[in-house]
């Protein structure tokens, strides 16, 4: 039952969540729906041209573009952040991590948010988590923990890692030895197993330790690139060991004949940082410029799409939640939370409807998505995640959870979820991204916001500023994100709780 054990203090929360198992539910006419097993994964601080088939000529990552070339290629892609939290809590919620309270990297999901790995556990699924979390704690007992969000099985660190990863195995701390991407593939492998000889759908949520820095590529993975500086040795050669390592899980499922049905989704957390690459676009991690936050996504599912298609609507990571209960054929528990995905698989199924096509004046004539990408980057503050440290301290306590005790939170966990902000004015920097148009919101201390608008099909770099000569078109856009903003605020506030 979604999120009984979190004894947060809200009652009502209590009262509605006991409801959630009735909803939980293949969608009508549905039920000789063939679940599709689901893996999503994820790069740490892979930016956009950091990949062979987006054009890097440097890099070698054979498999990734294999995949590209014969699965669905989203080549208008973003992150819902330009940090790595915040997009992790997009993936699991299909929400705009705002709304959860996750505003930079740091900071935990809020144990009344509804995950994917909830729903599809409550729907019969096998669930598992490896690799980075860095959502919370990762202490048995913990209310933040990959266990108390879903995941039955889990094997994860606080943050990234790097090679012989220490791993917290459901707040047991455990110490695997090797490459840190073969290790978080392996991990993820014993539960695919598992899942296949019980005949139960899986979700494996997989999100690597790399290419995050510190970069500490193994000698073999270097040997490429010995041309190149010593940094960008190290840096491509974590991506291709990545690479490697999401080949051998590729090949595994095809020996489990488990390949065909399962739905099997790639992207990175954020844009690049130094020496990764953003491609053509302006900014890197940190930035809500393309830069900042388009990345890499390819997607597979060879029973449903046997050939390869291209789809250049403009995505995000909060689509992924909407499209994994699409292909599974089941509901959101709570239709009345709102939702800043959709599906796309219907863009997947007929790609060339996918493009975006607007008229002069700037409106779609040929809407690519019912509900346009908006993104916020709140003017908070990240929260250093030791993972180290963290790892010692719960080796140290023990997996012991004291009897009677529910899902706890730390003290400062308690005080961010209880802060309310005002609803009122809009800090920071926001962008909303509408067809082919992107929109820029920069707060200032003072006087109005300063707008920037951008035609993303003519102008993909961000240089052209049409603000001035498309005014009511800005005013349109920037009425739109606000309106967005404050429904934003009034759901970080708690109202999309009750």
């Amino acid at each position: 039952m979604i999120q009984m054990r979190r004894e947060f203090p809200r009652a009502m929360l209590l009262i509605c969540v006991a409801w959630m198992p009735l909803c939980v539910r293949p969608v009508h006419g549905a039920e000789d729906h063939r679940r599709p097993n689901v893996i999503l994964l994820m790069a740490d601080d892979l930016g956009y041209g950091d990949v062979g088939y987006l054009g890097n000529k440097d890099v070698r990552t054979p498999v990734l573009d294999e995949m590209a070339s014969e699965g669905v290629l989203f080549d208008h892609f973003y992150a819902a952040a330009s940090v790595c939290s915040p997009t992790r809590a997009s993936v699991l919620t299909g929400r705009t991590p705002n709304r959860s309270g996750v505003f930079s990297w740091g900071w935990s999901l809020r144990p009344e948010e509804i995950t994917v790995a909830e729903i599809l556990k409550d729907a019969g699924y096998a669930t598992g988590h490896f690799g980075k979390w860095h959502l919370g704690s990762v202490a048995a007992g913990s209310a933040t923990s990959p266990g108390a969000q879903g995941f039955e099985d889990w094997a994860s660190s606080p943050n990234f890692f790097e090679n012989d990863p220490p791993l917290s195995r459901k707040g047991k701390v455990i110490h695997p030895t090797g490459e840190g991407s073969q290790v978080t593939v392996d991990l993820t492998l014993e539960f695919v197993e598992a899942a296949v000889k019980q005949q139960r759908p899986f979700l494996a949520v997989v999100w690597f330790g790399s290419p995050h820095l510190p970069h500490e590529a193994l000698d073999a993975d270097r040997e490429p690139y010995q041309k190149l500086p010593e940094r960008t040795q190290h840096y491509y050669g974590e991506i291709t060991a990545m690479d490697r390592a999401i080949g051998k899980l590729r090949a595994r499922l095809r020996e489990l004949d488990a390949a065909d049905d399962t739905l099997l989704w790639f992207t990175s957390d954020n844009g690049a940082t130094t020496p990764g690459s953003s491609g053509p676009f302006k900014g890197k991690k940190g930035a809500l410029w393309d830069g900042g936050i388009r990345v890499p996504s390819v997607l597979e599912w060879p029973s449903k799409f046997p050939e390869a298609r291209r789809v250049s609507v403009a995505s995000s990571s909060v689509d992924i939640l909407p499209t994994v209960l699409a292909a599974a054929g089941v509901k959101h528990p709570d239709a009345a939370r709102p939702l800043d995905g959709e599906s796309l698989l219907q863009f997947c199924e007929s790609p060339k409807a996918a493009v975006d096509d607007d008229d002069a004046a700037g409106a779609p004539t040929k809407p690519s998505r019912a509900k346009p990408l908006g993104f916020w980057t709140y003017p908070q503050s990240g929260k250093p995640v030791r993972s180290g440290e963290l790892l010692n301290e719960i080796e140290k306590a023990g997996a012991v959870i004291a009897t009677g005790a529910g899902p706890l939170l730390t003290a400062d966990e308690t005080a961010a979820f209880a802060k309310k902000y005002p609803t009122d004015h809009f800090p920071g920097h926001a962008a909303w991204v509408d067809g082919r148009y992107k929109l820029h919101r920069i707060a200032r201390e003072q006087g109005a916001p300063i707008l920037h608008l951008f035609d993303l099909a003519n102008d993909p770099e961000e240089t052209t500023d049409l603000a001035t000569s498309r005014r009511e078109q800005v005013e349109r856009m920037a009425e739109a994100l606000e309106a967005w903003q404050l429904s934003v605020i009034k759901g970080l506030n708690g109202e999309d709780y009750r």
